[in-house]
Order: structure tokens, then C-alpha cells, then sequence
């Protein structure tokens, strides 16, 4: 692993977390409460699932086709929002996405932590992620206000538009994670 290529893989996954926060509220507005509890529930099983498999998970080459799958579902996200807009289905579908998502939280965190065993590189990550989720909600907020000053005030309309920067964006993030664990010449 190429650990300053994966230090701005990280920023830039981060960066597309805290621009697309905001979205999130508009898109799963059409759910109802109890599939929170359904979704949390299966989240929380299925991170023991993941949990119990890390003697075979604890790997650079699987942490790459995992951290692989979990940016390819968020560009599902997106494409998800992008050709069927705002509906149940989508906001289902979104939510789905997002929970298989989650799911390898905890995971990539614990093989994260063997991988680069040195307690200065922990410290660098973590805080290429804030910057990268700061600049994210910073570049939300220039947005909506961007978007609101000229005249787009309808809030599904304004989501839609930025889904279009994140498509671009989630590409970068790809792109990012597929250099850092490309095999040094």
C-alpha cells in the first residue's frame, strides 16, 4: 500500500461523506422510522458476521477488494439517485446501500491498524479523514447557498445537481484507491 496515495483516498472518500450529508435528510424522506430500526438491527448482525471473519479478512489484498466493493455501492448511490430520483424505491435502495456500506466500518479501522503499525501514520489518516469530511460540508454549504443565490430553491433539485459533483467526485476516490494499492515498480 502506497500510504500518501491512501491518505488522500481517505480524504477525498471523507470529502464525498460531508458533501453528501445534507442530501441524505432529502433523499430518505419518503421512509418510515421502523425501517431505521430494521436497517440498525441487520447493520449491527451483520457487522458481528463480518467481526467473526476477520482471522480470513486481515489483509492488504482484502482490505483493497473491500474498500474496492464499498466505493462501487457508493457510486451505486449515486447513479441510484441520478436515474430514478426521489422516490420510496430509491430512498430504499440508497439506504441499502449505505447500511452494506457501514457494514465494514469496524473492519477497515482494525486492518487499517495492522497494515500501517506505526502510531504516526494512524495520526496522519485520521486526520486527513476530518480535513476530508470538513472540506465535504464545507463545499455542501458553498453549494446551497451558490445554488439558493441563483435562483434553484427546490430542494430536490438542488440535490439532483449535486449528485452530478459527486459522481466526478466518487470517480477521483476510485481512482485514488486503485493507485494506492497499485504494485511499486
Amino acid at each position: 500500500m502506497r500510504f500518501k496515495n491512501y491518505s488522500f483516498y481517505r480524504l477525498f472518500s471523507s470529502m464525498f461523506f460531508g458533501l453528501s450529508t445534507g442530501s441524505i435528510f432529502i433523499i430518505y424522506e419518503p421512509l418510515k422510522p421502523l425501517i431505521y430500526s430494521v436497517g440498525g438491527i441487520l447493520l449491527a448482525v451483520g457487522t458481528m458476521i463480518i467481526a467473526s471473519q476477520y482471522r480470513k479478512l486481515m489483509s492488504k489484498h482484502a482490505l483493497f477488494i473491500i474498500l474496492l466493493a464499498i466505493e462501487c455501492v457508493t457510486l451505486a448511490i449515486v447513479l441510484t439517485f441520478l436515474i430514478l430520483g426521489k422516490s420510496l424505491l430509491s430512498a430504499l435502495i440508497i439506504y441499502i446501500c449505505y447500511q452494506i456500506t457501514f457494514l465494514f466500518g469496524s473492519y477497515v479501522i482494525r486492518v487499517e491498524t495492522i497494515v500501517l503499525k506505526h502510531i504516526k501514520l494512524y495520526s496522519v489518516l485520521d486526520i486527513f479523514k476530518q480535513i476530508g469530511y470538513l472540506l465535504g460540508l464545507g463545499f455542501a454549504f458553498i453549494y446551497y447557498k451558490t445554488v439558493e443565490t441563483n435562483g434553484i430553491l427546490d430542494k430536490i433539485s438542488q440535490v439532483y445537481f449535486l449528485h452530478y459533483i459527486l459522481i466526478a467526485l466518487q470517480v477521483v476516490v476510485i481512482f485514488l484507491l486503485m493507485i494506492s494499492f497499485a504494485r511499486k515498480r
